[in-house]
Parts: C-alpha cells; sequence; structure tokens
C-alpha cells in the first residue's frame, strides 16, 4: 500500500498546521481575484483583441492543466511541504513575469507559467489539508476552500481599487508584499507529510482502479455549472431578463458569497452527518437553485437562485477532494491531481461550448438543464465515503 507517513496522530487540533494551509488557499485566492481586474488593463496594454485575449486565457488554463499531474507525482514520491513552499515561493514571480510581459508571445509564455503555479499550488495545498485532516482526524476542507474564495473577493476588490487609483505596478507591489508577508509567516508551519518508502520505490502511473477515476467525474460534473454561472450568469440577466449592468453582477456575487459562507460552516456539518449524506443534499440544493434560476421570470429571482445554488456547490468538491486524497493504496497527491485535473478541465473548457450552444437555444434553457449534473453525481455520491476515513481512527 503506498501512503502518505503522517506524525502520530494528536488528540488537539493543530492550530498552527491549520492556519498555515488556509493561509496558502487564501493566498491562491488572492492572485487569482487580482488577475481578474487585471485582465482588461493587459488587453490594453498588449493591443490585443477578444478573440487574442481569449487565447491568452486558455493558455492560463492549460498551465494549470500540464501542471497539476506533474505536482500530484512529486507529493507521491517526497510529500507536499517542499513543493507547497516552492510554489508559493514563485507566486510573485510568476505575477511579475506575466504582467510586465513586453509583448505577446512573452504575455502567452507568462499566462502560460503563472497557470502552472496557480493550478500546481491548488494541487500541492490541497495534498497538505487531506495530510493535516488525517492528524487532526476532522474535516477542514471546506474552510480552506472558503478561505480561497475569501481571498479571491478580497484579491478583486482590493486589485480594482489599486488598479483604478494607483495603477497596474502599485497592484503589482502590494501583491509582491503580500506574497512575501504570508510566505514568511507560514514557511514553518507547513506540515511536513513525507512520503512513505515503499511509495518511493514504485513506478507512478495512472490508477489503475476506478474509483479515483469516479471522484474525478463528480468534480467535473460539479464543476461544470460552476464555471458557467462565473462566465455567463450576468449576461444571463442582462440579455435575457433585461437587468442593468449594475444589477446583473449580483449574479455570481451571490452565488460566490453564499458558497464562501457554506465553506465555513462546511466542516462542521461533514462531520456531523457524515460526507454521503452531505453531498447528496448538497447536490439536491445546487440543482433545485439552479432550475429557480433557469426557469426565473424577473433577475431578482434569478439571483436568489444562484444564491441558493451557491449554497449547495460549496461543499461538493472539496467532498471530493477529501475522498481522493484518502483513497486507499493510492498517493494523496496522486489522487488529488488526477481530480483537480479532471474538475478544472469542466471548469475551464465547458463553458465555451456552452456558450455555442446558448446561442441556439437560450441562457436560461441551459441553467436550467445544468442541474442534471448535479443529479448524476448525486447518484455516484456513496464513492466518497473515503472523504470519512478520519473517522474510522477516532
Amino acid at each position: 500500500m503506498t501512503e502518505t507517513a503522517l506524525p502520530p496522530a494528536r488528540s488537539a487540533l493543530m492550530p498552527k498546521e491549520r492556519v498555515a494551509v488556509s493561509v496558502a488557499f487564501l493566498l491562491n485566492g488572492y492572485l487569482v481575484g487580482n488577475w481578474a481586474p487585471r485582465i482588461p488593463v493587459f488587453k490594453t496594454q498588449l493591443g490585443i483583441d477578444e478573440a487574442m485575449l481569449g487565447l491568452l486565457i486558455l493558455a492560463f488554463g492549460v498551465g494549470s492543466l500540464v501542471t497539476m499531474p506533474l505536482v500530484g507525482a512529486v507529493i507521491a514520491r517526497d510529500g507536499s511541504q517542499r513543493i507547497l513552499r516552492a510554489l508559493t515561493l514563485c507566486l510573485a514571480p510568476s505575477w511579475l513575469f506575466l504582467v510586465l510581459a513586453p509583448a505577446l508571445p512573452v504575455a502567452f509564455v507568462g499566462a502560460f507559467l503563472f497557470g502552472g503555479i496557480i493550478g500546481g499550488m491548488d494541487v500541492a495545498m490541497n495534498a497538505n489539508a487531506v495530510s493535516v485532516e488525517r492528524s487532526m482526524r476532522r474535516a477542514i476542507m471546506s474552510s480552506c476552500h472558503g478561505f480561497w474564495s475569501l481571498g479571491g473577493l478580497i484579491g478583486a476588490a482590493t486589485g480594482g481599487v489599486l488598479l483604478g487609483q494607483f495603477g497596474g505596478m502599485a497592484q503589482s507591489a502590494v501583491i509582491v508584499v503580500v506574497c512575501a508577508a504570508l510566505l514568511a509567516f507560514i514557511w514553518g508551519a507547513i506540515m511536513r507529510d513525507r512520503a512513505a518508502p515503499q511509495a518511493e520505490k514504485q513506478p507512478l502511473r495512472l490508477p489503475r482502479q476506478a474509483l479515483p477515476w469516479i471522484l474525478g467525474a463528480m468534480a467535473l460534473l460539479c464543476m461544470i455549472p460552476e464555471g458557467s454561472v462565473l462566465d455567463w450568469s450576468a449576461l444571463f440577466l442582462r440579455d435575457e431578463l433585461d437587468a442593468s449592468v449594475e444589477v446583473s453582477g449580483f449574479a455570481y456575487a451571490a452565488f460566490a458569497a453564499t458558497m464562501a459562507v457554506m465553506r465555513f460552516t462546511g466542516d462542521l456539518i461533514r462531520d456531523r452527518f457524515g460526507a454521503i449524506r452531505t453531498f447528496r443534499v448538497s447536490a439536491l440544493v445546487a440543482a433545485a437553485g439552479l432550475v429557480v434560476a433557469g426557469f426565473a421570470p424577473s433577475p431578482s429571482i434569478a439571483i436568489v437562485g444562484f444564491a441558493v445554488s451557491g449554497l449547495g456547490i460549496a461543499n461538493l468538491v472539496p467532498i471530493a477532494f477529501s475522498a481522493a486524497g484518502n483513497l486507499p493504496g493510492l498517493p494523496p497527491g496522486v489522487g488529488i491531481s488526477l481530480v483537480t485535473f479532471l474538475g478544472y478541465s469542466g471548469m475551464l473548457f465547458a463553458p465555451s461550448l456552452i456558450g455555442f450552444i446558448a446561442a441556439h437555444v437560450g441562457l436560461g434553457l441551459i441553467f436550467a438543464v445544468l442541474p442534471v449534473l448535479y443529479l448524476v453525481a448525486f447518484a455516484f455520491a456513496h464513492h466518497a465515503r473515503t472523504a470519512d476515513m478520519a473517522e474510522e481512527h477516532r
């Protein structure tokens, strides 16, 4: 069996290690949040049109997907501590390489590298969170993802203000200071979860058992609607429900806010009711919210629907990640990298296909049909039982 060698379990909480991995999630989300308001500035800076900008954003996604399995392989050999430190150290330099790119070819390289650092760090910090969960013998994954959402909100809000009031260099300077300060704060506290000796001797390969792929498919099904709300909810309110520009922005804001709040309470819910029951109820709530949004007769009803959907989707992906990191006989890094790769593939690429379909049938129908994906994930919820593995050691 290949599993991560952890320190002896302790009955007391481990605030230092938990704080460190939570701050890593916060910092990753903070950089992603800062990138969102930077995109229009970047477009003007390089003098490119929307089509070329779309390819540049695609390079970011490809960089993430290429790096994720590579980081998973490193974690399987060496644990998550050192690779998480290294990737966090590279956050600010990769940001600067991208935003200071003098020409389009350099910008493509920068987008690929920045996406790779963000995506690789995503795998490493989720693997580290699984190790902390197992040592603490309680769920923390949902709150870790809550910190990512909080970081994204902070990054988008402060990044936009800095760009508007002081310019891009001021935004980048603040990012460098924040990255340096938070990395120094967590450097010595990141949990050490070295791989077991037998794991180091085994050749790395894609999992042959079906369960990791099933969990990856569950993450894929859950993240396609999430990416669709991110990319298309505002346009849906604007074009099909005649909302103003200001009101249309509340669609994703409501979704993101309820998702963040629920992620901070999701661990308590999972500890109380178990991963399978929590996943099933969450999938039904997420599906119901999107149905309400898709058939909404007014912007206000649609916003309520998106908010309800955010409550449901909040805990689905964290449970899938926890389950993947606790699969017997599989190094946590391999399981998490596979599930992360498949899940983010859906979030990055499916919305483009949805845009093509929506041109023919409308976004309302799309949002009303997307809940079918949640129902399929609901049917496979029993495969997430390994998310509760820590309970077996109590």
